[in-house]
């Protein structure tokens, strides 16, 4: 805590108190919720409900950032440190005498149930909505706070039964022992709409048996189908035999008519018929608020620099060699996209090119990697349009290659045959041998044979006549 300086007391509630900080160093101002309990080890603390809620559901536009956890482990304090919002909706509406905006309604509205939908996604019910608990800044941003009450919607009933706050509660609360689940959350936002709609609380009831009362008196009694439900898991201090009321919808006669019917969605009495998050956001009272957020998204994608489209991984760059056909079809040229270039067999006939699997590769043959052309003075593949029969081929099949580009780059290959052609011509010259020397000595062994070239020129009888001039 010395990094911040208390500046004023905000709230306190039953486990903790809310303060008003100023950061020393940066001089930004913060909240830091400060628990009353006492906690042993920082395991205990990461186990906190609270802290684990607001890691998982963290960042969200709509939902209370947590940004610094604060626990000393001699004495056990514990404080959060949270941003620092300008009011929640309860001292927004406290005191006025004017109603508010219908749209700056709707826009609240809007982002406080598009939070709880993120919640529900993320497996988390809150079930302590209230205006206390929903923050706003500049009387225009809206986010959720308060998430030590908060539940796995998939952890086991039942739950305790008083927890929210009473005039917020859900008649399953009220009327049951702890079965109950996210549509609770739902339940609570519809007595948040109408509250910032008229400025008063719907069911202000007293106690609990006063609050099942006033809901009824305004929703009217439900049919006895729907008490067996909750009779079946009823609380056992709960008399179900109630008053018939009529009900009454006419409390708020200034607001539109799609305000009130996603209102009385949300109060739905049945809970397996009450509307959910997603629902409510479809609703067609947030129809402007659902083409704005979808243009401004627009809006934001355009400004995006455009990348290039990157071809699909699946796809294998493509080299053509003489005399392979072209089918992309076949399953074959899918599945060895690289073909490997061996020997062809002695029954193969002039135009055949055998491009066989790894099993099938002759110890001669070339393989050449992808986008890789063969090095221009490489004699290992043989048997590629020739014929076979010829002995010319024959003796070139015979010859072992000694470039082979797997792996390798074939510029480096064509340097390295250079050098090789290279070292063998200064081999000759460091022998001493003469290149025309070595013409006269095998024109002398050719006449005293008379034989022929294969140009087909009598050397004897050219070198007798230059001996008659």
């Amino acid at each position: 805590m010395r990094k911040y300086r208390l500046v004023s007391k905000k709230g306190e509630g039953t486990f903790s108190e809310v303060l008003k900080a100023q950061n020393v160093k940066d001089n930004k101002y913060h909240a830091i919720k400060c628990m009353k309990n006492h906690f042993e080890s920082i395991d205990q603390v990461n186990n906190l409900r609270e802290i684990q809620a607001l890691r998982r559901l963290s960042p969200h536009p709509h939902i209370i950032k947590l940004e610094e956890v604060l626990y000393d482990q001699p004495s056990g304090r514990l404080a959060l440190v949270f941003e620092l919002m300008d009011a929640n909706l309860y001292e927004m509406i406290r005191g006025r005498r004017t109603y508010l905006n219908p749209e700056l309604i709707r826009s609240l509205m809007y982002q406080l149930v598009k939070s709880l939908d993120h919640m529900h996604n993320k497996g988390i019910f809150h079930r302590d909505i209230k205006p206390e608990n929903i923050l706003v800044e500049n009387n225009e941003f809206l986010k959720l706070a308060d998430f030590g009450s908060c539940r796995g919607i998939y952890s086991k009933q039942p739950y305790t039964e008083y927890i929210s706050t009473r005039w917020y509660r859900a008649p399953e609360c009220l009327l049951t022992d702890g079965y109950y689940g996210p549509e609770m959350d739902l339940w609570g936002v519809g007595c948040v709409f109408f509250e910032i709609t008229s400025l008063y609380p719907l069911f202000p009831g007293s106690n609990e048996l006063d609050q099942i009362n006033r809901i009824h008196k305004i929703l009217g009694t439900p049919m006895p189908d729907v008490l067996d439900i909750f009779r079946r898991k009823g609380a056992a201090h709960i008399d179900f035999n109630f008053p018939s009321e009529e009900g009454t919808t006419k409390l708020i006669p200034h607001a539109s008519p799609e305000a009130v019917d996603l209102m009385c969605k949300m109060l739905v009495y049945d809970p397996s018929k009450r509307t959910n998050a997603r629902e409510a956001l479809r609703h067609e009272y947030f129809r402007e608020m659902r083409e704005i957020e979808e243009a401004a998204l627009a809006a934001a994608q355009e400004q995006l620099p455009k990348q290039p489209i990157a071809p699909p991984s699946n796809v294998q760059a493509k080299h053509r060699t003489k005399g392979q056909k072209d089918d992309n079809n076949t399953d074959k040229n899918r599945a060895n996209p690289l073909p490997i270039i061996t020997a062809a067999k002695s029954n193969h006939d002039d135009s055949s090119n055998d491009y066989t699997s790894d099993s099938n590769v002759d110890k001669d043959s070339t393989n050449y990697e992808i986008n890789e052309l063969p090095p221009i003075n490489a004699t290992g593949i043989s048997g590629v349009g020739k014929n076979k029969n010829s002995i010319q081929d024959k003796d070139k099949d015979k010859k072992k290659n000694i470039y082979r580009t797997t792996g390798q780059n074939p510029d480096a290959l064509l340097a390295k045959g250079r050098k090789q052609n290279q070292a063998l011509a200064n081999n000759l010259v460091n022998a001493g041998v003469n290149i025309a020397s070595y013409k006269v000595s095998s024109i002398k062994q050719s006449n005293s044979k008379g034989t022929k070239t294969s140009t087909g020129k009598s050397i004897g009888g050219a070198s007798t006549k230059s001996r008659r001039k």
